[in-house]
This record gives structure tokens, C-alpha cells and sequence, in this order.
């Protein structure tokens, strides 16, 4: 039985590949894509979603545009030099053929849960601004989300359970692999609407589910797994090809090999949830702080009295992604390839 989702989107490269794998996998029923500012401008990114469904021919699922801004910031910086001015690195897109719909993303996302009351799960790829919305207009809008799977956040630092000779040996890799993103110590999609971000952690969902930077920048896609793309041919390939190239060169600076899938995890999680390690904490938004505004706090102590909120992931079986992801990916070319021959 196919997963019932929607996917709220900021595209973005790495959207695009998460999209992408979601359209083709076969296992997601997708009832509709919202669009958020994040990577992108909203206008930017409905109209690069609607090219991945040209691309994937799967015009008929609608898209909304979500929010343009910040619940209450007006802190617009997008991510030019990562994910390119347009979202697809440098490549040249034409114009979409297809419509955004005339609702509010906010609004449809209220509207969809409520009429299929804990039938569908968001998959949060970019900041949490028209879920923190929807959950100010719908009031029965949380009790009826089967559940979040959120991209973002951080819980930061050495993970728990490892002795000191453990933690001496890996302390390097770790402090390259655990830096936050955007700041010392937040993740853009929290840090682009904390206020938002705050309001979804502590709303009271059912299953909150945070897929943050401890377990997406050690998730890399290596050199010769992106060249397995190329070996694919066709569109789909040569556009992930073409995009991830630009993607890849920001992380140069890093200086070490790859770089992170990160909204991919989220559809896998999805699907996979065994591939993962995961622990229940309690974890909250910093909205206050002038040097730690953004940072998601998590409670490790086994002793505390506060009840978790959120399933944080914490480690990822990144063969068996990459190998999913691999085989997704090239069936899809192969039945395109298929299709244009025959």
C-alpha cells in the first residue's frame, strides 16, 4: 500500500533529487507539493517543482504556493551560490507549462489533513512557515497529521555513547561532519523562520519526526555515485547529473569527498524507517538568543522530567540509500529509454 504524503518544498537541489526519487519510487501517493521561500523565492520554487512533474510526467498532481516570508522576520537570504539563483544551479530552464493552483498552500494543507483525518504524512523539506499556518487556521489540523518528517535542525556535538578513546579518535571528523550549516549552531530551515519552526515542535503531532544535519552531512554522495548518473543517459539523468555538479562545488571548501542528499533522506525515511537510528528527546527553537537564535536544543539527559517531542535521527545505512536511490534513478531512465524506442 502506497505512503500518502505531501511534500511542502523549497527546490533547491537537493529537493530536486528527493522529489525526483519520490515521483519514480512507486511507493508514494502524493496528494499534492507546497511551496515555501527558502532555497529559492516561493514563485521560484512552485515554478521548479512544476518542471520536475513535466519531467516525471506527473502533471496531475496540483501545487500551491505557500509562504513568500517569515511569520514574523523579514530575513530573505536564499542560497544562490549552493542551489543557484533559479534553484537548479546555472542550468537554463524554460518556462513550466503547468499552473500553480489558486489556493493557499497553508490553506490546502489544512483543508487535505482534516478531510483525511491521520491518512497523510508531510514531508517538510524546507522551513515550516505554512505548517506553522496551517496550524493557526485548522484547530483539529494537528491530531489529524499522521506525521511530520522534517529536514532540518541539528542536535549538535559528539552523539552520546561513545567512551573517550572513541571520541578522541573520530573528535575531528566529527566537529566537520556536526558544524550547523547557516550559523554556529542552526540549520537554515529553521533559522529562516524559527518562530515557525518553534510553533511545529511544540504543536503536539502524533510522530514529529527531525532528519537534521547530525545524520544528513554524513550521508554524501560520493564522486563515482554521481558519475553512475551519468552512465544512465536520458533527461532525468543528465539534469540530476548537470545540477548536482553545481550543488557539489560548494562543498569543495569542506574538504572532504562528496556531498550531503539532505532532503533525500526524508522521502527514504518515509519508506525505510529501519535504515535509520533514531531516539526520542525532547527538543525546542531557540528564538531569543542573540549568538544561538535558531538552534534546536535537544534534552539527552536520561534523567529529565520533560516529555519527548520529537524522533530525532541520529545515524543512516548511506550504502543502502545511495543503493536505493541508484536503482530508482536508473530504472527510471531505462523505462524512459524504453519508451522513446519503442
Amino acid at each position: 500500500m502506497a505512503t500518502r504524503v505531501i511534500i511542502d518544498t523549497d527546490p533547491g537541489i537537493d529537493d530536486a533529487q528527493a522529489i525526483l526519487f519520490a515521483l519514480f519510487c512507486g511507493e508514494f501517493e502524493i496528494d499534492a507539493l507546497t511551496t515555501v521561500f527558502g532555497n529559492v523565492p516561493a514563485k521560484t520554487a512552485a515554478a521548479n517543482v512544476l518542471r520536475l512533474l513535466e519531467m516525471a510526467g506527473r502533471t496531475e498532481i496540483p501545487v500551491y504556493l505557500g509562504a513568500a516570508e517569515p511569520l514574523v522576520r523579514r530575513r530573505l537570504h536564499y542560497a544562490p551560490k549552493v542551489h543557484g539563483k533559479r534553484g537548479f544551479g546555472d542550468r537554463k530552464l524554460k518556462r513550466p507549462r503547468g499552473k500553480i493552483q489558486k489556493n493557499y498552500a497553508a490553506v490546502e494543507l489544512a483543508r487535505r489533513i482534516v478531510q483525511a483525518a491521520g491518512e497523510i504524512t508531510i514531508l517538510a523539506l524546507g522551513p515550516l512557515t505554512n505548517i506553522a499556518l496551517a496550524i493557526r487556521l485548522e484547530p483539529q489540523f494537528v491530531e489529524h497529521v499522521q506525521e511530520i518528517i522534517f529536514m532540518g535542525g541539528i542536535v549538535a556535538g559528539l552523539r552520546p555513547g561513545r567512551n573517550a578513546q572513541q571520541a578522541a579518535v573520530e573528535v575531528e571528523e566529527e566537529l566537520l561532519f556536526r558544524g550547523s550549516n547557516v550559523s554556529a549552531v542552526a540549520t537554515a530551515n529553521v533559522l529562516n523562520d524559527p518562530e515557525a519552526a518553534k510553533i511545529v515542535f511544540n504543536a503536539g503531532f502524533r510522530r514529529f519526526t527531525m532528519m537534521g544535519q547530525d545524520v544528513t552531512r554524513p550521508t554524501r554522495m560520493l564522486p563515482q555515485r554521481r558519475e553512475g548518473l551519468r552512465q544512465a543517459r536520458g533527461e532525468i539523468a543528465d539534469f540530476l547529473y548537470e545540477i548536482t555538479g553545481y550543488y557539489g562545488k560548494s562543498y569543495i571548501r569542506e574538504q572532504i569527498a562528496g556531498f550531503p542528499v539532505h532532503d533525500l533522506l526524508v522521502m527514504i525515511y518515509a519508506l525505510r524507517p529501519a535504515l535509520f537510528e533514531t531516539r526520542l528527546l525532547h527538543v525546542d527553537v531557540e528564538t531569543e538568543g542573540t549568538l544561538t537564535e535558531g538552534m534546536t536544543v535537544a534534552d539527552f539527559r536520561p534523567y529529565s522530567k520533560v516529555k519527548p517531542n520529537v524522533n530525532v535521527c541520529l545515524k543512516a545505512d548511506a550504502n543502502a540509500i545511495f543503493d536505493w536511490y541508484e536503482k530508482v534513478i536508473m530504472t527510471a531512465c531505462l523505462a524512459r529509454a524504453q519508451g522513446t524506442n519503442s
